[in-house]
């Protein structure tokens, strides 16, 4: 695994420099496609062999051919390349205006929902589940658990502390507020757990706050998006969570999918605990009429 996360590095940073070192003895064919990827590398990596032959009036076995002369095994993995690199170069910008030439107003809702179905496909056919299990067992077992995630992975912070909260007494969200996020984590040690979510475009600060706990020697967990994502590097356990974007916004259907199965996989070791937590919590929303009640809604309505 560290061998493969090295190459897929290795990869990710060197894709325009193999195509500087080996363009003198491409064919006239594939110096076009160079051409064509280096100048426009944020539509390439969206586009089939075909799609991109088409564009640079080239053949598809031509643009196979291309990817095996840059030292990839086929094109599809110099696809994977040139999608995760623009995933920390695209600005937002950048970003909205690639959609625009993907999609059209008429196959919106058919696009973006087949993105989402995919990436929750590719999530499942790629999850080691030995690990999952492993971390749902770090989870219970931990003293404290921290959870770390900022811009817009802290819809998902907040959500898995949420329900973590109501299942286990030891959870906290690190948030921006009176003290520093630093200060917040001053007492971890080892017997604590992180739980550290980024999506791109990567936060700075996640990797930061990972890196001085690391020093502190608690358990870290990353849910991300990939093996290139930088809180791989400071992690013991990992969840990777496709989230592959079709537009501007970041994509969290499938983290949060995942993030749902962690959830209830904790909650069945708690569940001796849990029916009463729940029992209880059901008599609190009552009493304070938390939640709406249709009976009572009627009833009013009556009674006006």
């Amino acid at each position: 695994m560290i061998n493969q996360k090295k190459d897929l590095l290795e990869q990710k940073s060197n894709i325009m420099e193999r195509i500087q070192k080996r363009y003198p003895k491409f064919s006239k064919s594939q110096k076009i496609i160079a051409d064509f990827i280096t100048s426009h590398y944020d539509k390439a990596a969206f586009m089939t062999a075909s799609k991109l032959g088409e564009k640079v009036n080239v053949s598809e076995s031509t643009v196979v051919r291309f990817a095996s002369a840059l030292g990839y095994n086929g094109y599809p993995e110099l696809q994977k390349v040139l999608q995760e690199l623009i995933k920390t170069k695209l600005t937002t910008v950048q970003r909205l205006e690639l959609s625009n030439h993907q999609i059209t107003q008429d196959s919106i809702i058919k696009d973006v929902i087949k993105s989402d179905i995919e990436n929750i496909q590719a999530t499942l056919e790629e999850l080691n589940k030995e690990e999952f299990f492993k971390i749902v067992n770090t989870i219970h077992t931990a003293r404290n658990i921290y959870i770390v995630g900022f811009r817009t992975s802290t819809v998902l912070t907040e959500f898995l502390g949420y329900y973590l909260n109501l299942i286990l007494d030891n959870v906290k969200v690190v948030n921006y507020g009176i003290s520093d996020v630093f200060e917040q984590l001053i007492r971890v040690n080892h017997e604590d757990v992180i739980i550290g979510i980024s999506f791109p475009r990567y936060s700075r600060k996640t990797p930061e706050i990972l890196e001085f706990l690391k020093e502190k020697n608690a358990k870290i967990i990353a849910i991300t998006d990939s093996e290139l994502s930088p809180l791989v590097e400071y992690c013991d356990y990992k969840l990777i969570a496709k989230s592959n974007m079709i537009s501007f916004i970041d994509s969290l259907v499938a983290p949060l999918s995942l993030i749902n199965a962690l959830i209830i996989s904790i909650a069945r070791g708690e569940k001796e605990d849990i029916k009463n937590i729940f029992k209880n919590l059901e008599d609190v929303w009552e009493k304070y009429d938390i939640y709406t009640n249709k009976d009572k809604i009627k009833k009013n309505k009556f009674l006006d």
